[in-house]
């Protein structure tokens, strides 16, 4: 149910994503380093259980938007392009210092980290906006699967890869990996890195969106 012409674009566009030292990965890593693997395991359960909540709400919400109103794909794509190139030059310019907040609180548990890492994606209205205008990027009108089943099925390889990444984080995390992302040069260059994968990603879907002569 995804275009296979797309999907290496696609799957280029996720490891940028999980790669950016965003609020979850900290979230996931600070919980990690002060209480353990396992409230690392029940933050990453539920950022993903967030995540397909949102990938529902997006699916349902755009092939409604899309049903009433086909031209509303299109211009879905070129919001979402300028929002990944939003995103592009937000990372390119971010300080190392940016993304620096530690958990806080000490008597945190698996269930409420939990509870947080859900209620945090789910109440953050960026969030949901984020895969309204993301996941359309890779809807194509080139395959038999509606644009629901494609937003779903894009929807869920984002989740799937998310929670790999994020389980794989918690498995790796310790003196190696704290110290490593407390150095400001590397989220530096982290940051610029997968601040010029987007902007590249956004210049490519924008341009693919002008009709040929």
């Amino acid at each position: 149910m995804i275009d296979l012409a797309l999907l290496p674009l696609y799957l280029t566009a996720v490891l940028a994503l999980l790669l950016i030292p965003g609020p979850d990965m900290l979230l996931i890593t600070s919980a990690s380093i002060t209480y353990g693997k396992r409230v690392g395991v029940y933050a990453s359960l539920g950022n993903a259980t967030a995540g397909l909540v949102l990938t529902l709400l997006a699916a349902v919400g755009v092939s409604s938007i899309i049903a009433m109103q086909p031209m509303a794909l299109e211009l879905l794509k070129l919001l979402g392009g300028a929002y990944l190139l939003k995103m592009g030059w937000d990372c390119w310019r971010a300080a190392p210092d940016d993304a620096t907040t530690e958990l806080s609180g000490s008597q945190g548990m698996a269930k409420r980290l939990y509870r947080r890492a859900v209620f945090s994606n789910l109440l953050n209205p960026k969030a949901l906006m984020f895969f309204v205008l993301f996941l359309p990027q890779f809807v194509s009108m080139d395959i038999s699967a509606s644009s629901a089943q494609q937003l779903l099925a894009l929807g869920l390889v984002l989740n799937v890869a998310g929670l790999s990444f994020n389980l794989l984080l918690v498995a790796l995390i310790g003196d190696h990996g704290q110290k490593l992302l407390a150095k400001p040069k590397f989220r530096q260059y982290q940051n610029k890195a997968m601040g010029l994968v987007f902007i590249v990603l956004a210049l490519w879907l924008l341009a693919s969106q002008i009709p040929s002569a």
